[in-house]
């Protein structure tokens, strides 16, 4: 029986979850998204929101603290600078977890893992397909023969 056994091995070994974990949040906060599978994201918030109130103090042990994780200087001063002035009267509930659904290889569950308020950049990074790209398309082939019949 598992009772009182916290967390998920995620089929690695010890130091092999602490690197994934510092790799993943280093990711997470450079970029305020991510998307990996739902136990992993389960897995990653609260070692990020742990670290965006490590940026909320602001003292050079903090920093430190958040440098012996972190593994990118400039997440480090992007944390501290702007992350948590974003969140500074915000008492935790840094993240949000959205599934996506389903991967198509091996049938995991797909999530996307974003601070709370950024949503909108999440949204500006996908590209969508309109109409008028099939348009444009259409007009530029009507244009090649065009000029075919010109000559």
């Amino acid at each position: 029986m598992r009772h009182r056994r916290q967390g998920r091995k995620l089929g690695r070994n010890a130091s092999h979850r602490k690197a994934l974990f510092r790799n993943m949040v280093t990711d997470f906060l450079d970029k305020e998204h991510l998307v990996t599978t739902v136990p992993k994201a389960k897995e990653l918030r609260p070692v990020a929101e742990k670290m965006i109130t490590l940026g909320k103090k602001e003292s050079l042990p903090a920093r430190r603290r958040a440098l012996s994780i972190i593994r990118r200087k400039a997440v480090v001063r992007k944390l501290f600078d702007d992350l948590a002035p974003r969140f500074a009267d915000r008492n935790g509930g840094y993240t949000r977890i959205v599934r996506l659904g389903f991967r198509r290889g091996d049938s995991a569950e797909i999530a996307l893992l974003e601070l709370v308020g950024s949503e909108f950049q999440a949204l500006a990074d996908t590209p969508t397909k309109d109409k008028k790209d099939k348009k444009d398309k259409k007009d530029k082939k009507e244009e090649k023969e065009s000029k075919e019949d010109k000559e």
